[in-house]
This record gives C-alpha cells, sequence and structure tokens, in this order.
C-alpha cells in the first residue's frame, strides 16, 4: 500500500488483528520493510504490525538528497496521522533505532514504548570519512560495490557461509536501494547527535543488540542504556548487525518479552 505524507510518497503494510496496540517496525540502512519478515508470525499473534519502508527505500518515494532525522521522523508522524494511527510501540533497527530517538525526543507522545535495536545515538568526527567515502562511492558508482562490505557489517561469516535464502534477498535489498535514498539517509545518519539528550527520554525502553555487531557494538548499547532511565539491554549471542535476522527466535523472544510487560 503507498499514501502520500510529508509530501511524498511512503510505501507500508499493516497486517495483525485490528482493535489491539500497533507496533512499527523501522528498518536499517539499505533495506526495506522485507527484513521483518521472520518479526511478522510472532507479534501478529498479539499485535496489530505497521511495516513501511523509509524515504528512498523499498517502495517508498526517493527524493532528493540530503535528509535530515527530523524529516525522516516527521515522515512518519505524518504517516501515522494518514492512517489514523495515535500511538506505537516502536521497534528501529539501525537507522530506524536512531528514527525512533528523534521520535522519542521530538514527539514521545505518538509513542507507548522504545525498542532501539543495533543503533547509535552520535556519529563521531572520526566516523565522518567514513560516511563521507560511502557517500562519494554511492554517487560515483551506485550501490554495487558497497553491497558485501555492507553485508560483511550486518552478519557473522559464520553465517554468511550458510548462503540461507535471507541473505540472497538482503543482497537484493541493497543492491536495489536508490542512490538518493542511500546518500539521504546517509547524510540524515551522520549528523545524529543525540547522546546528550537521551537523558530526557521517560518512554519504557529496550536496548537489544547483537554480541558480534561491528557497526554498533554492544559497548554503544550499553551508552543508551546507562543514559535511558529504567531502560533494559539485552545481548544476542552469535548475530552481528541485522541480529533479527541471524537469530530471529532470540531477537522475537527479547521484543515480545518487553512489549508484553507494557
Amino acid at each position: 500500500m503507498r499514501i502520500r505524507a510529508n509530501k511524498h510518497h511512503v510505501s507500508y503494510q499493516l497486517s495483525g488483528p485490528e482493535e489491539v496496540a500497533t507496533v512499527c517496525l523501522s528498518h536499517s540502512l539499505a533495506c526495506s520493510g522485507v527484513m521483518w519478515e521472520p518479526q511478522i508470525p510472532a507479534l501478529t499473534e498479539r499485535f496489530r504490525v505497521l511495516r513501511y519502508d523509509t524515504r528512498g527505500h523499498g517502495d517508498s518515494e526517493a527524493t532528493p538528497p540530503p535528509y535530515t532525522l527530523d524529516g525522516l521522523a516527521d515522515d512518519v508522524v505524518a504517516m501515522l496521522d494518514v492512517l489514523g494511527v495515535e500511538r506505537v510501540h516502536w521497534v528501529g533497527l539501525s537507522m530506524g533505532g536512531m528514527i525512533g530517538q528523534n521520535l522519542a525526543l521530538r514527539h514521545p507522545g505518538r509513542l507507548l514504548s522504545l525498542v532501539l535495536c543495533d543503533t547509535l545515538s552520535v556519529i563521531s568526527d572520526e566516523a565522518q570519512p567514513i560516511w563521507a567515502d560511502r557517500i562519494e562511492t554511492a554517487g560515483r558508482e551506485g550501490m554495487p560495490p558497497l553491497c558485501e562490505p555492507t553485508l560483511a557489517r550486518w552478519f557473522t561469516p559464520a553465517y554468511l557461509e550458510t548462503e540461507l535464502p535471507v541473505l540472497k534477498s538482503i543482497r537484493a535489498q541493497i543492491l536495489n536501494t536508490p542512490v538518493a535514498g542511500y546518500i539521504g539517509c546517509c547524510e540524515a545518519i551522520r549528523r545524529i547527535d543525540y547522546i546528550d539528550r537521551l537523558h530526557r527520554i521517560s518512554l519504557p525502553t529496550r536496548v537489544i543488540v547483537g554480541a558480534d555487531d561491528p557497526a554498533t557494538p554492544p559497548a554503544e548499547a550499553q551508552v543508551i542504556q546507562r543514559r535511558i532511565e529504567g531502560s533494559s539491554l539485552v545481548v544476542i549471542d552469535n548475530a552481528a548487525h541485522l541480529c533479527n535476522l541471524e537469530q530471529p527466535d532470540a531477537f522475537n523472544k527479547a521484543v515480545l518479552e518487553f512489549l508484553e510487560s507494557q
């Protein structure tokens, strides 16, 4: 389904029973709502589930870059308004977790709770050249040269060796990400700096991270958890960045235990 929200077209999918609380799933950079497939059966037993493609990803419109996290969060608010959804439990991974932090700081009334997965609250000055290089590479050569390095960050070497169908699907997601959307969201991500504002978040919060995540390591997750009062941390063993795909049962358990306690 596609709607027009915040002056561009947004692709979304609703599933599960009506008249129950809604869980909104927000994906990583260079991916789409497809990455949440292993979560849908478990979540829809108790919740209405809203998946959407972030601006410039999947089937959502790729407007010209750059983007901002404020803008990406405002896209969500506009989407919820159009759909008539007042508040949601937020589950965001990587970029989705960054959007979730923005919502929790700027639009807390639209959230029931917050699950931040494999994400960061600040990008250091030392890391800025990495993001600049990714933006330059995408602009010059497109997504193909970024694909394999991205997969190497997202999954453990042992999982990559399995050549499971999910890897083919995620590889296709990376390659099919519009360059404008990738560059736009990179520009938004590289400017995140919420670390000194996290103490303002008063929503029930769970932080989840893969034990072997090189992109947003457990040490960074611990920083987020310590700064959000009352939040909890779950570290998922034998998983890297996309721990929801590499260890779906453990991930689903960590999410459902939290949501069902709210």
